[in-house]
């Protein structure tokens, strides 16, 4: 995931969550939360529960989030984000917890004429690879549902765009003829090919170092029969480990009416 896509990731999630952005750039943002935002994303229980229990007005935290920092002057403070930092699972989990799928509009400000707009599916996918390391990518594919073009870094593209919960006037929506169901399985199948076209020459070095292991493992228990517990024990514990797994997620999604 481009330090891009994450910035317009965060944008659209604090905006779409009431919370003001108070001044930023394309390389950090800086959030005034609001205090429902700061009751689930802060941590801090005891001050909402001094505040509630006095009745003192509330002073919701303001936070800075950093997408690229070598593109900042010295000096900027604030929580560097990137795929894999806690701040940025937080806000994924968040938004499953919240309701991953959304519906938006691309707002048409000339309504003097009938505008036309066209259907898409958008999904954020992460993939997780996963051994004795983790390597996580998230990808943005979205689908036309007139003619079934498939495009990539699809996040960053409606990111550019005006959207709106709340259709515009002297709009028409076009019929979709792929149905969002068939949609979303066309992407799942994408996103398998992109997968499988990966180097996966990471499973192959995980596979050796387990074997590695293993062959220690089995010399220092070597004459043992049957084998104690704590061999059983360490090696499961090492197949955890080293066996390599590749998981995907939806992160989030929606229907998008676009021009």
């Amino acid at each position: 995931m481009h330090s891009t896509e994450i910035h317009t990731y965060l944008h659209r999630f604090f905006t779409e969550n009431n919370c003001e952005i108070l001044h930023g750039n394309e390389h950090y943002l800086t959030v005034q939360l609001t205090i429902d935002m700061d009751k689930r994303i802060m941590n801090r229980p005891f001050y909402w529960r001094y505040i509630e229990s006095v009745n003192e007005i509330p002073n919701p935290a303001q936070l800075t989030l950093i997408t690229n920092m070598q593109q900042l002057q010295n000096g900027m403070k604030g929580e560097v984000i990137h795929l894999g930092s806690p701040r940025l699972h937080q806000l994924f989990r968040l938004t499953k917890e919240m309701g991953q799928y959304v519906k938006m509009y691309e707002r048409i400000v000339d309504t003097n004429e009938q505008r036309i707009l066209t259907p898409w599916v958008g999904v954020n996918y992460k993939v997780s690879f996963t051994s004795h390391q983790t390597k996580e990518i998230l990808y943005s594919l979205g689908i036309n549902l007139m003619t079934g073009t498939v495009v990539k870094e699809f996040q960053e593209t409606i990111g550019m765009r005006d959207l709106s919960e709340q259709s515009s006037e002297q709009v028409f929506h076009l019929p979709y003829i792929i149905t969002p169901i068939r949609a979303l399985d066309r992407l799942d199948t994408v996103i398998t090919q992109v997968i499988e076209g990966q180097d996966l020459t990471w499973v192959e070095e995980a596979e050796k170092r387990w074997r590695k292991d293993q062959a220690v493992l089995d010399y220092f228990y070597e004459g043992q029969e049957p084998k104690p517990e704590c061999y059983e024990m360490e090696k499961q514990a090492m197949e955890e480990r080293f066996k390599p797994r590749i998981t995907v997620d939806v992160v989030n999604g929606g229907l998008f009416y676009l021009k």
